[in-house]
C-alpha cells in the first residue's frame, strides 16, 4: 500500500488552478522516473503529451 507499483489516476488535474496542476504533473513525472508504473486518464492533450505512451479511446474503441 505504501509501494504501489502502479499507480491509477483518473482526471487528477481536472479540478486544479494550473499551478497545482504542474505540481501534481511534477510529482508524476519524478515517480515515473523512480520506476512506478502510472495509468492516468485525462481529456487534456497537453498533459497526456507528457506520457511515455499514450492509449487512445473513442466510443469504446481502441484507436492508438
Amino acid at each position: 500500500m505504501n509501494e504501489p507499483e502502479v499507480l491509477l489516476a483518473d482526471e487528477p488535474t481536472g479540478n486544479l488552478d494550473a499551478e497545482n496542476a504542474e505540481r501534481v504533473m511534477t510529482i508524476f513525472d519524478e515517480l515515473r522516473q523512480a520506476g512506478l508504473t502510472l495509468v492516468m486518464i485525462t481529456h487534456n492533450q497537453e498533459l497526456a503529451e507528457r506520457a511515455d505512451r499514450q492509449v487512445v479511446l473513442s466510443d469504446g474503441r481502441l484507436l492508438a
